[in-house]
């Protein structure tokens, strides 16, 4: 009996032993499983696109200028007078009003890249769009190839493709 007892202790102990065991691995794993904690969770606020603002001094010349002449649509609430969003290929451009700009002073500008260079810049002379002076197309030093316009605004679009 005294043997028995014995082995009773020894598995009691094991047993408990085992069991603080468990308890430590499982709060050690809820708290990996707890993504606030977690070191490898991705950010919950990415960043997923960037849409440039641009100056405009009236609301009426850029639209016209932007769906009839560079093929945009406009999107998004539509009853402001004084803030403008276009779209065309998953790229968005938002205005906002600045009736007081002077276009020779309008540093705005952004740089558009695309899969086809060559032929949005035969679409762009086919539609009557007026090629920067300084920005028809051509091969530029630095491995793209670019051309630039200026819309009613002086804001400068630079279209690019890398070679």
């Amino acid at each position: 009996m005294l043997k028995h007892s014995a082995a009773g202790f020894k598995l009691r102990s094991i047993l408990s032993n085992i069991a603080r065991i468990y308890t430590i691995a499982l709060k050690h794993f809820q708290y990996l499983c707890n993504l606030s904690n977690f070191p490898f969770q991705k950010p919950k606020a990415m960043m997923t696109h960037i849409h440039p603002k641009l100056p405009m001094r009236d609301k009426a010349a850029t639209l016209a200028y932007y769906i009839d002449q560079l093929g945009f649509s406009e999107f998004g609430s539509t009853d402001h007078a004084d803030y403008l969003m276009v779209e065309k290929d998953g790229l968005q451009i938002h205005f906002f009003e600045f009736k007081s700009l002077d276009p020779k002073e309008n540093y705005g500008q952004i740089y558009i890249r695309t899969q086809d260079i060559d032929q949005l810049y035969q679409d762009m002379l086919d539609n009557g769009v007026a090629i920067h002076p300084n920005g028809h197309l051509q091969t530029k030093p630095w491995g793209q190839r670019e051309f630039a316009l200026l819309d009613p605004d002086w804001n400068l679009l630079t279209f690019g493709q890398g070679l």
